[in-house]
């Protein structure tokens, strides 16, 4: 009713239904945890193409089994995807030292470290200026990634802890810090970093306007590259009688076109002119390329006489500050206002099972998914990874050859976490696991793992590789087998059997093992799901049954399409009655649960994901006082009873033939 009712008149009034719609969450949310190129480590990665990946991981690699197999999630219908980099074991993260001096007696400014492993840090630039910054403890920090085209800037930000704009804490926000590299301050006395590159000083262009004949302005560009390939490069800057540049950032257009006009000649050479921090004078950043023998080469200037460049642009002694180029992560020298670089290395030995399990409390491996809200597939190909040259052997520390990959370990640590998640495991086979034979050992006493919330599949899977000329090559199944889930679920639904011949396997070109339909009903009673090639239909799955779906168990939960139903149904009701808690637990309650929970599972009725003719046959919620005693109420409990007929698959079709005798007529 109105608060207060003062007129005559009429009221009108809004009432709340009760009704809390309930969100069917999504069922193909695929996670892989294992090697690639590059990327953060231990950092779940939410992605949505192969495109995304490859900005963020670096793409296909040849070591990388995961990235093969996020390739063929996507080409199989995969929509979206959690990526967890595991470096390798023996991998390296580039860092360098940056000073507040250049000449030697400098503090320690600035320690900036890569946040992941890996030679790809190597390609990470550092810039450092003072341009508008605040005060002489202030400076503007640039962070590119040369290898993704990325650029992160952090301007004006402070060697003074105490202030809110402090470079750590900027730099390292998790929100809007960076996402290539951490910083740390190892002298708290000490100032700014010195700014990158060769900086003059401030030039009177009144003076330089005053363009005598006699002068000279060639200037000659000296580097201190190893190989020696840039010494005494000579550069006409104009020539006398020239109209010369009235502006700072004219006269760095004009040196920086002309000096690289003189460079043309030196592969990888390239200089950038800006103004420096002054505003007066000309900055010159050095670029150049790996192949010249060095990142961060220091630029000089020298000239004859009477030296009018150097003079009258103040590019000589006295007025001249010239420090690194650039500064590049994992490749600097212990020279000019840098040290202790730290080069980034790739190592040689993948992750191993201890590596791949991750820590808990740290949250790496495959405890990195803690990070993430939602979860519904979970793919491990580096589990199951061959030797390098030996596809028929599984993977073996090349620097110990008794350190060897454990897929059991592996698939155990993570079948644990995907009951706690409500997620399905997808185990691969190991590759000696290449007959019938050998595959029914393996599933019947070699594979440990033996829970309701995950499959196994076989043979291993032949498709082209990019990286080889297209030539085939073997590969773990679950980026596949994700891939034809997703697409399965997008177009018939999570209670359809993700098997059968519109379940293609795109992208497969062939299989490691060919069965035939004796060996397949060899297998398929074990819970083992095998692919098959048929004529017209190509290579498809050939199996829907979970890791207890074996005949002799019976159990309950023998289908995929069952189970994965089920954990569908717990996941969106348990976020969609959290506005149940607090509640007054009395009969409303109970009355709006019935209706929200009964609403959302009668769309999944008309959706066809039930058995039944009627409702009543399909499902069925149940909230009242039978389920919720006085007990239970004094505790705090509301109990709410939800069931559901699954549709089973239809996994043997039995046609009866019957021949018919001939009819005697009247």
């Amino acid at each position: 009713m109105p608060s207060q009712l003062t007129y005559p008149g009429v009221y009108v009034e809004e009432i709340s239904s009760g009704v809390h719609a309930i969100t069917g969450v999504s069922t193909s949310v695929t996670a892989f945890v294992g090697y690639t190129a590059r990327g953060l480590d231990h950092r779940a990665t939410r992605i949505f193409s192969f495109a995304d990946f490859e900005r963020a991981f670096g793409g296909l690699a040849s070591d990388s089994e995961l990235s093969y197999a996020v390739q063929h999630f996507f080409a199989n219908g995969g929509g979206e995807a959690v990526v967890v980099r595991v470096p390798k074991s023996d991998s390296v993260a580039a860092s360098v030292t940056l000073l507040d001096n250049i000449d030697g007696t400098g503090k320690e400014a600035l320690t900036i470290t890569a946040l992941s492993k890996g030679a790809w840090a190597n390609e990470v630039v550092i810039d450092v200026d003072y341009d508008g910054v605040a005060d002489t403890k202030s400076f503007n920090l640039t962070i590119t990634d040369l290898g993704a085209g990325t650029v992160e800037e952090f301007d004006n930000v402070t060697m003074d802890s105490a202030e809110p704009n402090y470079v750590v804490a900027v730099v390292t926000d998790p929100d809007s810090g960076s996402e290539f590299v951490s910083v740390e301050v190892p002298d708290a006395a000490a100032a700014p970093p010195v700014e990158s590159g060769t900086v003059g000083g401030n030039i009177d262009f009144a003076d330089l306007q005053n363009n005598d004949p006699t002068k000279d302005y060639t200037i000659t560009i000296s580097s201190d590259l190893p190989t020696g390939a840039i010494v005494d490069v000579s550069v006409a800057l104009f020539d006398a009688g020239e109209t010369l540049p009235t502006s700072v950032l004219g006269l760095c257009r004009l040196m920086e076109r002309k000096i690289n006009l003189a460079l043309k000649d030196v592969p990888g050479a390239a200089v950038t002119c800006v103004p420096s921090s002054s505003g007066k004078g000309v900055r010159v950043l050095a670029d150049f390329a790996a192949e010249l023998g060095a990142r961060d080469p220091a630029i000089t200037f020298g000239s004859g006489a009477p030296n009018s460049a150097l003079t009258d642009m103040k590019l000589g002694a006295g007025s001249i500050t010239a420090n690194v180029g650039r500064y590049w992560l994992g490749k600097g020298r212990d020279a000019l206002a840098q040290k202790d670089a730290v080069e980034g290395d790739d190592g040689v030995v993948l992750p191993m099972t201890g590596d791949l399990i991750g820590n808990e409390a740290a949250f790496t491996g495959i405890y990195a998914l803690e990070k993430v809200d939602l979860f519904n597939l979970l793919c491990i190909p580096d589990a199951t990874r061959a030797q390098p040259g030996n596809p028929a052997k599984i993977y073996v520390d090349p620097t110990d050859p008794t350190n060897v990959l454990e897929p059991n370990p592996v698939f155990a640590d993570a079948m644990t976490y995907c009951q706690k998640r409500r997620a399905f495991l997808l185990i691969d086979p190991p590759p000696e696991v290449n007959d019938v034979q050998s595959a029914a050992d393996w599933k019947f006493s070699g594979l440990t793992v033996h829970a309701k919330n995950g499959a196994a599949f076989f043979p291993r899977l032949r498709l082209a590789d990019p990286l080889n000329d297209y030539q085939l090559r073997t590969f773990a199944p679950s980026g596949v087998v994700a891939g034809l889930f997703a697409r399965i679920d997008a177009n018939r639904g999570v209670w359809k059997a993700p098997a059968g011949t519109e379940a293609t396997l795109t992208g497969v070109q062939g299989l490691a093992y060919k069965l035939t339909d004796a060996e397949n009903g060899a297998l398929n009673p074990l819970g083992l799901n095998c692919f098959r090639n048929f004529p017209i239909y190509g290579n498809i799955a050939w199996g829907a049954r979970t890791l207890i779906g074996s005949d002799a168990e019976g159990s309950e939960w023998k289908y995929i399409p069952v189970r994965r139903t089920a954990l569908y149904l717990e996941e969106s009701l348990f976020r969609g009655t959290k506005w149940v808690v607090f509640e007054p637990n009395d009969e409303p309650l109970w009355a709006q649960i019935r209706l929200n929970v009964g609403a959302f599972m009668h769309g999944l009725f008309r959706q066809g994901a039930f058995q039944g003719k009627t409702p009543r046959e399909a499902y069925l919620v149940k909230c009242d006082k039978e389920t919720t005693t006085q007990a239970d109420i004094n505790l705090g409990i509301v109990n709410i009873l939800v069931g559901f007929a699954p549709l089973k698959p239809a996994e043997f079709v039995i046609i009866k033939i019957q021949q018919l005798a001939g009819q005697i007529q009247a």
